[in-house]
């Protein structure tokens, strides 16, 4: 039986529970409102980083060097 991420009770399966992962409807409503009261939030990378959180930078150009001018 899976736990209820709220509360950590068993949560009966979907078949038998309709409120599922969670226990009850009441867990379901405060799972809810912490997604609305912004205490959730997803991770969003912003463009510039790889999946390795570091900076991404073009080909052959170190980085830190960015916008500067080369000389030939």
């Amino acid at each position: 039986m899976a736990k209820c991420p709220v509360c950590g009770k068993p949560a009966a399966a979907r078949a038998a529970n309709p409120a599922f992962p969670f226990c009850s409807e009441r867990c379901k409503r405060v799972d809810l409102g912490k997604w609305l009261g912004e205490e959730y939030r997803v991770a969003v990378k912003s463009p510039e980083e790889d999946e390795d959180g570091g900076r991404l930078v073009p080909d052959g150009e170190p980085d830190g060097e960015r916008g500067g001018s080369h000389d030939a």
